[in-house]
């Protein structure tokens, strides 16, 4: 199986627009601070998928001056976006992550690669709190996939419906349809709903960067477990990430 490494990236966020291309840590944007992660995983290949709007030209030319592979397909139909970007880059197994998501552990994106590569499941993901982990709001893993999978969802499910914009949602959540599997999340993380790593807000940049700021300067290399070890240390960054899980619940 040809894995290759999916990032869904846009422009046009309603609630912090242009956030992937602000600036994170020291002189790099938040999506440069996912990608230089990610490249730490050898002999994988890396595509950004953004869609056709023409507010992403932008994101594409950033990019493609840092010599990143990218595929513009559907502003809206992200499931075909995903199918297209793999079928043009000769992928058939897909790591799906999203761009949001400064602290991607890349050990455990390998960690998802390494299974892929044993296995014969049609979705592999990490598991939290007994549900998918894309369905928390940690943003520290991302999920394995099929093309022919997506493929299947492609043609029986009707587009314009969430499962085109979610792109794995039909296929765990239709187990007796798809082989799913699982790596089960670390203890110190289950039972937690306190974490909230992924952005989509300007409190969310806010939080994440002074905890990403703060560990590098401890440790060029944090887990984590390190990530858990100082928001259990900072109440009042927790007490704010509680304040931004609620709000984005409404």
């Amino acid at each position: 199986m040809n894995i290759g490494i999916i990032i869904q990236a846009r422009m046009g966020s309603t609630r912090l627009p242009g956030k992937i291309l602000k600036n994170f840590y020291g002189d790099d944007t938040l999506l440069e601070t996912l990608l230089n992660n990610l490249h730490k995983i050898e002999g994988t290949k890396i595509i950004v998928a953004t869609s056709v709007n023409e507010n992403n030209d932008k994101l594409e030319t950033f990019l493609l001056n840092m010599g990143e592979l990218v595929f513009r397909g559907s502003e809206n139909d992200v499931l075909d976006r995903f199918i297209k970007a793999a079928e043009a880059n000769n992928v058939d197994g897909i790591v799906r992550i999203c761009s949001d998501n400064p602290f991607m552990d890349w050990h455990g994106v390998a960690e998802l690669t390494a299974k892929a590569k044993a296995s014969d499941a049609d979705y592999i993901g990490f598991r939290i709190n007994d549900k998918p982990s894309i369905l928390t709001h940690f943003g520290f893993w991302g999920e394995f996939v099929t093309l022919d999978a997506l493929k299947r969802v492609a043609a029986t499910v009707e587009v314009g419906t969430p499962e085109h914009e979610h792109v794995t949602y039909h296929i765990y959540n239709h187990p007796n349809e798809y082989k799913c599997e699982w790596i089960v999340a670390p203890e110190y993380l289950q039972g937690r709903d306190d974490i909230r790593l992924t952005i989509d807000t300007f409190d969310d940049l806010t939080n994440a960067l002074k905890v990403y700021s703060e560990l590098k300067a401890q440790d060029e290399n944090f887990t984590l477990q390190d990530v858990v070890n100082y928001l259990d240390a900072h109440e009042e960054i927790k007490q704010s990430m509680l304040k931004n899980i609620f709000q984005n619940k409404k």
